[in-house]
């Protein structure tokens, strides 16, 4: 039976031992889920490129083991993100099918940087929805006609026109009334949407990278690698690789 002096002293954490982690105060914390609910992709995809996820300052350690480590930070990120979305508007059974899918694909990570791309890929996904949920509620009939439109028809090739016929307005008017309210041009968003699926693809999908840029309605697949790229900084066969499938 072990020493109840030592497994006290192992529970509780030595104020002496230097090898002991300090938790960080929750600032950051709060900073990192405020950013998620409000749909801030700029700062979210900072921490990533940062890979704050991996960083062992100020966080606690959950095994010794560093992929079982990681894992159980990452079930409890999942976790947190559902609760948080959810009070933030997301759609309750949602938010929280989203948190368990992301959770069961931890069984197909087998190193910690495998759990790293995926939990990337998680808060990505949970910002970006706040995003749209949160410009949903800020934005005009027609604009929100016109996300909708793109949305459903994001494979086709679309042009202001259409959409503006589509949602009952004038192109001029559209291409202005969105550029206020959304905060970049309606092409710049199409782009943006279609590299967004062009992405999921890669990961999820065994398309080559011809039928991606078709079925996504690209002009040719020359056209979607530099606009994939513009978008990426890596072209559609180098993101495939570097992000893996799972």
């Amino acid at each position: 039976m072990p020493d109840k002096r030592a497994w006290e002293s192992e529970r509780l954490g030595d104020d002496e031992n230097p090898d002991i982690i300090t938790h960080k105060a929750p600032n950051e914390e709060n900073i990192f889920f405020r950013n998620v609910c409000e749909g801030n992709l700029d700062a979210i995809a900072q921490n990533c490129r940062e890979r704050r996820f991996l960083s062992n300052d100020g966080v606690g350690c959950l095994s010794r083991n560093p992929l079982t480590n990681l894992q159980r930070h990452f079930v409890i990120t999942a976790a947190l993100l559902a609760r948080n979305c959810a009070v933030h508007g997301l759609e309750h059974e949602r938010s929280f099918r989203l948190s368990d899918f992301y959770i069961n694909k931890l069984d197909d990570c087998k190193t910690v940087d495998d759990v790293r791309m995926l939990h990337d890929r998680m808060v990505l996904d949970y910002t970006r929805r706040m995003r749209l949920l949160n410009r949903n509620f800020t934005t005009s009939k027609p604009v929100n006609d016109c996300l909708n439109y793109i949305y459903i028809h994001i494979n086709d090739r679309l042009t202001i026109e259409e959409i503006a016929d589509a949602v009952h307005v004038s192109p001029a008017y559209l291409s202005r009334v969105f550029k206020k309210e959304v905060g970049t041009a309606v092409s710049s968003y199409i782009r943006e949407k279609k590299v967004d699926a062009a992405a999921n693809l890669l990961i999820y999908s065994d398309y080559d990278i011809v039928d991606i840029a078709m079925r996504l309605g690209f002009s040719s697949q020359s056209h979607f690698i530099q606009t994939f790229k513009k978008y990426t900084g890596l072209t559609p066969k180098k993101y495939r690789d570097s992000n893996g499938r799972f």
